[in-house]
């Protein structure tokens, strides 16, 4: 079988952000990660093996002097170290265990060093979802010419109504072929259209390098979950702040807020916070509710939200995106991280509703114990972690109580 991942850098941005931020503030770290399908879907008989041995594929993967050129002129935030760091790192397959249970449902768990971890979850959810289309032929139905020119008119759509947006569609995309022929559609869009919008880039390191993009992406829920699994959820956010300013000493400076919530996070958000990070991104709950929830804590701590950029990320797609826009375009700076709805929107094609979360942490390897940890957003369809770790963190909290 051909292999699905063939580039280093054919991962999200992000995942290399926390890495270095990881390896800086948490480098002996230990974590376990589960993959969720949350449709529960029966997988084709052997789709475990399969995965598996695409896994093993990614132990060839290299980054190449070209990548870590563009990486280091694209983001010159990162630290010369991390690169060097980049040049020696190598997948581990053992680092992974694949099975199908007996009803075909697939499991996947990763556990070791976070900061090796860590740079698999992206391509494994990329593996597993192009892979899915191959073995049940639905990849056949992929017809790439209409999708660039459907990819061109949501481009041109936003950018007709003052959109700042961005692809944040590599995890669950229908292919690299379908990601690559989007980004090259809204790439070629900007290029052609004035407007009062903008595609400012793609969370995918290599598209971006390919087609001369910005890279966009600093952070995910599983660094505020993994601290607060060590150190508990009622600082967790304090912590992960105060971590992420020490690496990048005020650059990446958008914070995902809603890991346990809107209300715990405002407790953590204190003048200095908010003066320091340029933003907030919202990805879970009424994206107006908590817009407005945004503006009031910012006008509490006499910041003006007008001058602070929102990133809106919760399931867009084009229709959403503008409706925000008209609502939000005179209360803050909004811009938009578009994921499913650009990489796997072929008619006919169920995008796979699948995650990988990371549920267990310990401080270093020497702790005998793991701690669970859990994911709480604003949707309670988003949270994540076993039941008990839920109820507990909803007790520490003071939050309602888990309903099954």
């Amino acid at each position: 079988m051909r292999q699905i991942i063939q580039h280093f850098t054919d991962d999200d941005l992000y995942k290399f952000t926390m890495c270095c931020a990881v390896i800086e503030c948490f480098p002996r770290t230990q974590v376990k990660y589960k993959f969720n399908d949350r449709d529960n879907t029966v997988y084709p008989p052997g789709f475990a093996g399969l995965v598996m041995e695409q896994i093993a594929m990614l132990e060839n993967l290299r980054i190449t002097d070209e990548e870590i050129a563009f990486m280091r002129r694209k983001c010159n935030y990162i630290p010369a170290w991390f690169m060097s760091f980049l040049r020696g790192f190598r997948y581990d397959r053992n680092w992974v265990k694949v099975w199908q249970d007996g009803e075909g449902h697939l499991h996947i768990e990763f556990e070791g060093c976070w900061s090796n971890t860590i740079l698999l979850e992206v391509k494994v959810l990329a593996i597993v979802s192009e892979l899915y289309y191959i073995e049940t032929g639905e990849n056949r139905q992929f017809d790439y010419t209409d999708y660039y020119s459907r990819s061109y008119d949501k481009a041109r759509r936003l950018i007709d109504a003052g959109c700042v947006f961005s692809d944040f569609g590599t995890r669950r995309r229908a292919s690299f072929e379908a990601q690559d022929t989007a980004v090259r559609a809204m790439s070629d869009c900007q290029k052609n259209l004035q407007g009062p919008g903008r595609f400012t880039g793609t969370s995918n390191v290599y598209l971006a390098m390919k087609y001369g993009l910005t890279p966009i992406g600093t952070m995910a829920h599983e660094f505020v979950c993994a601290i607060a699994g060590m150190y508990g959820p009622l600082m967790a956010n304090h912590i992960a702040m105060t971590k992420w300013s020490q690496t990048y000493r005020g650059a990446l400076g958008t914070f995902l807020y809603d890991t346990y919530g809107w209300q715990i996070f405002s407790l953590n958000f204190s003048t200095d916070y908010a003066n320091m990070f340029k933003g907030l991104r919202v990805d879970s709950g009424d994206n107006r509710e908590q817009l407005d929830l945004i503006i009031d804590k910012y006008r509490s701590l006499n910041i003006d939200p007008r001058t602070k950029q929102i990133v809106f990320s919760n399931g867009l797609n084009v229709d959403r995106a503008i409706e925000i826009q008209k609502y939000a375009a005179d209360k803050c700076l909004p811009s938009y991280g578009i994921g499913t709805h650009f990489t796997n929107d072929f008619a006919g094609v169920k995008p796979r509703n699948i995650v990988i979360k990371l549920t267990d942490v310990k401080i270093t390897e020497s702790w005998p114990f793991y701690s669970q940890t859990c994911k709480l957003s604003e949707d309670k369809g988003k949270y994540s972690g076993d039941k008990a770790t839920v109820a507990r963190f909803l007790e520490t909290l003071h939050l309602t109580a888990w309903q099954q």
